[in-house]
């Protein structure tokens, strides 16, 4: 048992539901305890073990029992019936700012969850550097946090949740908090606590985290535990299961999905050179994120003038191409390949999306490795922006896709105006023009 950090056996959490308020008195009061209520059964004869150093990732719909469980192991919710058995110190963060005071400062509420969580004031004050240095709001760890925006709200949170030296971490949907560098920063400290050996059990809706994070998942349904196992086994069967939900509703509404083919693609393979490498030439760069689950791989990535020399000056109102290859390692029958401009502060500003422009890619075979160009319109303000590049496959198409291939942050791009007499301001969606060509099949 020395090798057990979380025992979950036979749990069940059970709600009493009343169709009118009064139906709790009457029902206590009833001198022969007629019922006035129904059971709603939030967790239903749960169970399943997490050896210590365990990441698992728990997935379902909302309404599933997600949150409810991780409450019960936590000790906010008492079970219904079954056992919980949780060895070690737990850090946990179930809501964001959960126990923060909003008329103290940060710097008192990062001693405040530390004495919610079992921590002396000596043993905080070892920490708190660290926790104030990774949350990174600046002189504001000095303000009330009632003054906070949600974004600092939720670093401070995460922070303090994240950096107090705990056996187990227990996060509900904390993996989206932030802007997309602190996301990174987020992520980048889950796979070192991993590395270092931690417990983490956390719930995700983003299915791609949790497959390349986790070791092991969990797929709840109404309740009950439909899989718990390898990750990439439980993603596969809560996205099989989506799919065919969401194909009947489709059917169901009499929608249907129009393919335009290869036709769409409008260069001619003699306009356009091939200038990106064809073997991996991305290096790891600050800020960048990368995440998938390989069916591909993006080897490099670029963007050129019309002469297609590589820059990373850019004139706002002007075209350029971008370039990038991919491999596959895995057969497709189709794909989507998504170039995306973002601000500094990670907000999504444009996207290019073969798809939405009405082309849909043809099928591709393990090996294979395809040159996307993408011609591109530009009309942004003068500001510094950062490209993010994605291959994808559409489990559910125009509606859910699975991420093979997506790096944040590829690469960071310096637009000005065309004279500072013709400023511009941004756009949230730019057609382009594409054009695919296959380079290379391994036999």
């Amino acid at each position: 048992m020395n090798d057990i950090a979380i025992n979950v056996q036979n749990v069940t959490k059970v709600y009493h539901l009343y169709d009118k308020p009064q139906d709790r008195l009457k029902e206590a009061l009833h001198p022969f305890k007629k019922r006035y209520h129904h059971d709603f059964y939030a967790i239903d004869n749960v169970s399943f073990v997490v050896k210590r150093g365990e990441t698992v990732g728990i997935i379902g719909k909302n309404g599933a029992g997600k949150s409810t469980l991780l409450k019960m192991i936590t000790g906010v919710l008492t079970p219904t019936s079954g056992t919980i058995e949780v060895n070690g110190k737990v850090a946990s963060l179930l809501e964001l700012g959960a126990g923060f005071n909003p008329e103290m400062t940060g710097l008192e509420n990062i001693y405040l969850n530390g004495t919610l969580m079992g921590f002396t004031k000596e043993e905080m004050d070892k920490k708190v550097d660290a926790i104030v240095e990774f949350a990174n709001i600046g002189e504001f760890i000095y303000q009330p946090v009632k003054m906070y925006s949600s974004g600092m709200f939720a670093r401070l949170a995460f922070s303090v949740a994240i950096n107090v030296d705990a056996d187990i971490l227990i996060v509900d949907e904390a993996l989206s908090v932030g802007d997309m560098l602190f996301q990174a920063k987020c992520i980048a400290k889950m796979n070192a606590l991993m590395e270092e050996g931690m417990t983490i059990l956390f719930v995700s809706h983003d299915i791609h985290a949790v497959r390349s994070l986790c070791t092991k998942g969990l797929y709840l349904v109404d309740g009950k535990s439909v899989l718990f196992g390898d990750a990439g086994e439980v993603v596969d069967r809560y996205i099989n299961d989506d799919q065919l939900a969401v194909n009947e509703q489709l059917k169901a509404m009499g929608h249907t999905h129009k393919k335009t083919g290869e036709k769409s693609i409008v260069f001619n393979e003699e306009e356009v050179p091939t200038v990106v490498r064809l073997e991996p030439s991305i290096g790891e760069k600050e800020g960048m994120v990368r995440h998938g689950d390989k069916g591909a791989e993006i080897l490099d990535f670029g963007i050129f003038d019309l002469s297609f020399n590589r820059v990373n000056q850019l004139v706002s109102k002007e075209d350029y191409y971008i370039q990038f290859s991919v491999k596959f390692h895995e057969d497709l029958p189709t794909f989507v390949a998504t170039t995306t401009l973002f601000g500094l502060d990670g907000e999504q500003l444009l996207a290019w999306i073969n798809t939405q422009d009405g082309v849909d890619f043809p099928p591709v075979s393990k090996g294979d490795i395809v040159v996307v160009t993408i011609k591109i319109n530009l009309p942004l303000r003068q500001n510094v922006y950062k490209l993010g590049a994605s291959v994808e496959y559409p489990t559910i198409p125009l509606i859910q896709h699975r991420f093979l291939d997506m790096i944040k942050g590829i690469e960071v791009i310096d637009v000005k105006y065309e004279s500072p007499s013709k400023p511009f301001h941004s756009v949230f969606y730019s057609k382009g023009e594409y054009l695919l060509k296959k380079v290379t099949k391994e036999d």
